[in-house]
């Protein structure tokens, strides 16, 4: 499969924010979200073909117990099942990101699902097909819901650009069953620290009156909207 990175992180995101973690970045998605921060995994994909035994032997050098699976769109890769049962077979605990459109019986631990919301969409002008391509896969409830039945764990996380997202946050949670407010994670949209400081506190008060959490991007604050981190 197309590999775009494997690095030595912490994440930062999710529940599971600050926590070391090695990274497994794969190349090509079936989404175009417009404000993207990895398009060389989406718009224009790029990276190595390696195998599951390459992967496997560059994960098994570093030292952390958790390894982050996530892309592009880990989910549209045909190995992704025999893959992630290699990573966990490391004895790793192994969180996969995804965008909750596709789904396949791929072991995990922790289910990182970010529905994508209007806000996502790019601009029809700007991205001619992409755009209607995008809107009519970007949300996929069943799917959404056959991950939260089946993974140990799961977390919900909305990129939040304006408060009118939070409506659709809402009507999105109210169609699922089995998740709880403490699942549903909010973070500020933004590639830069000044728009994620900006948008932060509002997003923070929203948490705070619907019991969700906030979700920060520790690795932006950290070394910037950069690969590698």
């Amino acid at each position: 499969m197309k590999i775009a990175e494997i690095f030595h992180s912490i994440q930062g995101e999710g529940k599971l924010s600050g926590v070391p973690s090695v990274f497994v970045r794969t190349s090509g998605c079936n989404l175009r979200c417009v404000w993207c921060d990895t398009p060389y995994t989406s718009w224009q994909p790029e990276g190595a073909d390696t195998s599951i035994e390459q992967i496997v032997q560059q994960v098994r050098s570093f030292s952390t117990h958790h390894v982050v699976l996530t892309g592009g769109e880990p989910f549209i890769m045909a190995d992704i099942v025999p893959l992630a049962s290699a990573l966990r077979g490391l004895g790793r605990h192994l969180t996969i990101e995804t965008a909750a459109t596709i789904f396949a019986p791929a072991v995990m631990d922790l289910a990182s699902l970010s529905p994508k919301l209007s806000n996502s969409t790019p601009h029809a002008r700007d991205a001619g097909r992409h755009a209607a391509a995008h809107d009519r896969q970007r949300l996929r409830i069943d799917i959404i819901q056959k991950f939260i039945d089946t993974a140990p764990d799961v977390q919900l996380k909305f990129v939040v650009a304006g408060e009118g997202d939070l409506a659709e946050i809402g009507t999105i949670v109210a169609q699922l069953t089995n998740i709880e407010p403490a699942d549903v994670l909010l973070m500020p949209e933004g590639t830069d620290v000044q728009t994620l400081q900006s948008r932060g506190p509002w997003i923070a008060d929203s948490c705070k009156r619907l019991g969700y959490r906030y979700c920060p991007r520790l690795h932006v604050e950290l070394w910037g909207n950069r690969r590698g981190t």
